[in-house]
């Protein structure tokens, strides 16, 4: 955990939040800038930058974004409609917390591409 990153202290419970799924490796809040109708954050609990700092150790911590981000899909009648997941990777790609997080998109149609 990093004391001045705002995901772990999110993570931690020093800052509050509604956590709409949470586990030992992961927690989802909804996006206080939503972007679509349905936008919500997967956050690794430990801190890690960005992808580039994933490694194999990482991979079944990296299975289970999927596996909750479809949970969270199906609860909510994406499953049926369409999501997009989405990870930036970098400042120039829109990353805006440097904590790696996963962004679940739907609601409304999608265009592509997206930027």
């Amino acid at each position: 955990m990093s004391s001045d990153c705002l995901f772990c202290k999110i993570g931690d419970g020093s800052i509050p939040s509604e956590k709409i799924y949470e586990s030992d490796t992961l927690f989802a809040i909804n996006d206080i800038n939503p972007q679509a109708p349905t936008h919500i954050l997967i956050i690794p609990r430990v801190h890690q930058t960005s992808l580039l700092d994933v490694e194999k150790s990482d991979h079944e911590m990296m299975g289970s974004v999927i596996t909750v981000a479809n949970q969270l899909a199906k609860e909510r009648g994406l499953d049926k409609t369409g999501y997009r997941l989405v990870v930036n990777c970098g400042e120039g790609a829109g990353q805006s917390v440097l904590h790696i997080h996963y962004h679940i998109l739907g609601g409304r149609p999608l265009k592509w591409p997206p930027g």
